[in-house]
């Protein structure tokens, strides 16, 4: 499940440490570019992909402490480990399957 705000193509904007060198990690078949030292959260949240629906209303979620406290931002790669996005460094050809929120 890929959930993106219609027409948005970002809910975080980077605005310094530009200059680190660039990745690519896939979420299915799309390209997220990123940056070196970056986290998985940070890398679905500059490319414009919430990490699942809340449970409230419609509204798309983000992650919640961004600092693996709590539950909110577990995804499985394509090797079918889970991890939390927010406190995992992305690998030049990451590939997720799943964003795993409830």
């Amino acid at each position: 499940m890929s959930t993106q705000s219609p027409g948005a193509t970002c809910r975080l904007v980077r605005v310094a440490e530009t200059e680190r060198p660039g990745v690519t990690v896939f979420h299915g078949a799309r390209p997220l570019p990123a940056l070196a030292g970056d986290t998985l959260l940070t890398a679905l949240l500059c490319n414009g992909v919430a990490l699942r629906r809340s449970e409230f209303d419609e509204g798309l979620r983000a992650g919640f402490c961004n600092m693996g406290a709590c539950q909110d931002c577990w995804v499985t790669l394509e090797d079918g480990s889970r991890i939390r996005a927010c406190t995992t460094e992305v690998q030049d050809g990451m590939r997720i399957r799943a964003l795993d929120g409830p």
